[in-house]
């Protein structure tokens, strides 16, 4: 079985076991997305970050979620979110968001939904947000190099798509079979911008 048939059947059965990321999630915020993949003549593998705030669980977190390789992770962000929400999750106003060590101030009033307030962290300090090379080597062996990285690209409802049909995994696939990043060539328009998923973290 090539690569790319084994990375589609994976992602479908992520799918059908509830682990595949799911954009529109009633219990999370969507906050930013990205994409990696790897491969060599032997090896590959695909990770899939979704930057998201749980409400429920009060917390920020970066998901690694990987195929091809060992199980994903969950990378918690925001260090001193007590000290910035109320009980609603609305921001306390004043206070800077402590990212990996990193007070960053926000200009966002009190009151203010805190996923919205942590959305305008990004593009600024995305990378803090998104995993470093040390967090993606703790799932991707150190000698499999990285030939594609998305930041956006269309992604499936998977209410009604099966991710395998999807073109954007079809051509990830195709990469993974040739090695050649140049085949990633989709036509479709991305859509994982938080805004394009209305019932993120709505439940």
């Amino acid at each position: 079985m090539t690569f790319g048939q084994q990375f589609l059947d994976q992602i479908d059965a992520s799918a059908q076991d509830f682990t595949f990321p799911f954009l529109d999630h009633g219990f999370y915020s969507a906050i930013d997305v990205r994409l990696h993949v790897y491969r060599d003549g032997k090896h590959w593998a695909v990770l899939i970050e979704t930057v998201g705030f749980n409400p429920k669980a009060r917390s920020v977190t970066d998901a690694l979620t990987s195929y091809g390789v060992r199980a994903g992770s969950q990378l918690n962000r925001v260090e001193n979110i007590e000290a910035l929400m109320d009980a609603d999750e609305n921001y306390l106003g004043g206070v800077p968001i402590r990212v990996r060590g990193e007070d960053l101030a926000v200009d966002a009033p009190a009151g203010e939904y805190f996923a919205e307030v942590v959305r305008e962290l990004v593009p600024e300090h995305r990378d803090l947000l998104l995993a470093d090379e040390a967090e993606l080597r703790a799932l991707i062996p150190p000698d499999l190099p990285e030939i594609l990285r998305l930041e956006a690209w269309h992604h499936p409802d998977l209410l009604v798509e099966r991710p395998s049909r999807e073109e954007t995994f079809q051509l990830i696939a195709k990469v993974l079979d040739s090695g050649n990043p140049h085949d990633y060539r989709p036509t479709q328009a991305p859509n994982t911008h938080w805004s394009n998923w209305p019932e993120s973290g709505n439940a």
